[in-house]
């Protein structure tokens, strides 16, 4: 039996499915608040290890082992904070409907801690105001995950997944070129500030003229505390698929990690640039990246609807790569600039098609959970990557001199490329218009 529900879907077997056509304004409305949730990870990223690096918070020969402390801080809460939310969001009733009031309080919050980090004078401090944030900032994050599978019917879901990528995009670009900006003025705090007024306009923007969704699932009769608690069950296990999909994305985005959340070590120790000239160095890598990067979203996506998703992904995965593999070995900021623009095209890529695929295989009833528990791998990629990049970083450049350890860092970084596409081997993609279906295990199908 079909049934018509709220917000243009339709309600099958009590499986929702939206079916109303957004104009392309509608979708950049729904991914806009990844631009200001995107800009605090970078921004937020950077300055913390800037600050760690020319403020002197801590011994010089240790600062890769103080970005993978905090790293680890921060890991408990972005795991199990997200899916969790997320989850109970899938059954919360309000008049704001399920996702919107998370959004709020997270972002509110989030403005709150951003002032903390900008202002603290010790390491300790930046930890535990990173920490806080990390809080925040998932309780936000889980809920409006959702929107894409609540709100985009399937023709679409390609096209959406580019606008979230192009928003991931340009949060990336806010929050880093600010850093940067500041490393070359010397005041890291005021780009920190002009991030949370960047998430407080997207946060509104979106709470204000994107539709509630659809109606919540039902709860019959369940505590909150038992579908906190259901948010972890081993049920998932079964989806082959979509769990070979987290693993493949956990590499892939290991692989950035190695990159992004050392530059402020590789600029200054491997080629040998101070505080000034490093963000100006970054600021041209950074203006390449976003260049190709934005170049590529849009193809990258439609091509995936033709030829299927995991062949685009397998792409990104050999131009990621290439482009670390050319940072490692520059002699100069102006070759590495050259990997940083395959970098980017690798970025581009993977960020719109990983999203589509992801949302071709979830259940959309339980789209906050699912996409909730994507997200711990987000988080995890960062902290995995960043304590072992860390301490191995210390540990090269003591004993092979220092600068040799941010180059052979990016090496890792191409290893987790290659098990990313290993990874992503099993998965198998929907059928979907003009593709045949694939002939191995089912993709993930009915909620949890």
């Amino acid at each position: 039996m079909t049934a018509q529900a709220t917000d243009g879907g339709s309600q099958t077997g009590g499986t929702y499915q939206p079916t109303a056509i957004l104009p392309v304004s509608a979708l950049v409305r729904i991914s806009l608040f990844w631009l200001g949730l995107t800009a605090i990870d970078a921004v937020v990223n950077a300055a913390v290890a800037s600050r760690i690096k020319f403020d002197g918070l801590a011994e010089p020969g240790t600062e890769g082992t103080s970005l993978a402390i905090v790293a680890i801080l921060t890991f408990v809460f972005s795991v199990a904070v997200q899916p969790t939310v997320g989850s109970i969001s899938d059954y919360a009733s309000t008049r704001w409907g399920r996702r919107k009031p998370f959004i709020v309080f997270g972002a509110l919050f989030d403005a709150l801690f951003l002032v903390g980090i900008a202002t603290a004078n010790s390491l300790m401090a930046i930890a535990a105001f990173v920490v806080l944030l990390s809080l925040s900032t998932n309780v936000a994050r889980g809920p409006f995950q959702g929107y894409v599978p609540d709100l985009v019917p399937d023709k679409q879901v390609g096209l959406a997944s580019s606008m979230v990528g192009l928003m991931q995009v340009l949060g990336n670009v806010v929050g880093f070129a600010l850093a940067a900006i500041a490393n070359v003025q010397g005041n890291v705090g005021l780009a920190i500030l002009a991030i949370a007024v960047v998430e407080l306009v997207t946060m509104v923007s979106v709470v204000v003229r994107v539709p509630n969704g659809p109606p919540p699932k039902p709860r019959d009769g369940k505590s909150w505390t038992s579908i906190a608690a259901e948010t972890w069950g081993t049920d998932i296990l079964r989806e082959k698929s979509y769990v070979w999909l987290l693993g493949s994305r956990l590499f892939i985005l290991m692989g950035g990690a190695a990159l992004l959340n050392f530059i402020y070590l590789y600029l200054p120790d491997s080629l040998g640039l101070t505080q000034a000239e490093s963000g100006s160095a970054f600021l041209m890598m950074l203006l390449a990246a976003t260049f190709v990067s934005l170049l590529a979203i849009v193809p990258a996506s439609r091509l995936s609807d033709r030829i299927g998703r995991k062949p685009v992904i397998y792409g990104c995965t050999v131009l990621g790569a290439i482009g670390l593999g050319i940072i490692a070995v520059a002699p100069n900021a102006s070759v590495a600039t050259v990997g940083a623009a395959l970098f980017g095209a690798s970025q581009g890529t993977f960020l719109s098609v990983d999203w589509a695929l992801m949302t071709d295989i979830i259940p959309r009833a339980s789209s906050g959970r699912y996409m909730g528990l994507s997200n711990v791998v987000t988080a995890s990629a960062t902290t995995i990557a960043v304590a072992i990049g860390g301490v191995f970083i210390d540990v090269v450049n003591k004993s092979l001199g220092i600068g040799t350890g941010p180059r052979l860092e990016l090496v890792l970084g191409i290893i987790y490329f290659a098990l990313g596409a290993l990874a992503l081997r099993p998965v198998v993609e929907p059928i979907r218009r003009g593709r045949a279906p694939e002939t191995a295990e089912p993709a993930v199908t009915g909620a949890a």
